[in-house]
């Protein structure tokens, strides 16, 4: 049977594995505005990502499988992040 830790350390994988994705695709890209799209997008997968580990405290830490520790400690440590305001969306 699985649990709501169980779907928490799936959400916790999924946006670990976005994060890493989104990094890999703009080291390739030079076009200013999808690395601005791939900037929104991982800045919402760092707040997803927190969110994830807040609740997993309550059950248990996870532990990242496709980005290092370092970097996931450095976004569960860090504040929620917002939009850049450069009116294209909220963040």
């Amino acid at each position: 049977k699985l649990s709501l830790t169980d779907a928490l350390i799936v959400g916790a994988t999924i946006e670990d594995l976005d994060i890493k994705d989104l990094q890999d695709a703009s080291a390739q890209i030079d076009n200013e505005d999808i690395l601005l799209v791939y900037a929104n997008l991982e800045r919402g997968s760092r707040n997803h990502m927190r969110a994830f580990a807040k609740n997993l405290q309550i059950f248990e830490n996870y532990t990242p499988v496709y980005i290092s520790q370092a970097d996931y400690d450095a976004i569960i440590t860090s504040d929620t992040e917002r939009g850049g305001g450069s009116g294209t969306g909220s963040g």
